[in-house]
């Protein structure tokens, strides 16, 4: 029996993972990837550029729609733009509560270190 692929987020969760994307202006641009949100029913992949880019404050992310293939684990995975503003909101919310969450589960681990 073959063992079971994983999948990205599995992959991230072991390992800092990047991505090249091809922006506007036919550059490619190198981003980590931060974590991929699944927010109603669909997944969304947040990036962070390496590089500092015009027009961007340092820190700022790049959020995209995301899927992979769940029968052929070794196809690229789909990026896609969010056109949709009550869309882009909705997964920029639920990003925002990832990073409240990252921040608490940070001060916890802190706190039981001091113990």
């Amino acid at each position: 029996m073959k063992p079971k692929e994983k999948n990205m987020s599995e992959r991230m969760a072991e390992e800092e993972m990047t991505v090249d994307i091809e922006i506007d202006d036919g550059k490619v641009v190198t981003c980590a990837i931060v974590t991929i949100l699944p927010v109603a029913e669909q997944d969304y992949i947040v990036l962070l550029p390496l590089e500092k880019q015009e027009d961007m404050d340092e820190g700022d992310v790049w959020i995209y729609r995301y899927s992979e293939n769940p029968d052929d684990p070794n196809e690229e995975p789909v990026i896609d733009y969010i056109d949709d503003d009550e869309e882009y909101e909705r997964v920029e919310e639920a990003f925002d509560e990832y990073l409240d969450a990252q921040e608490f589960d940070e001060l916890v681990e802190d706190e039981d270190e001091e113990e």
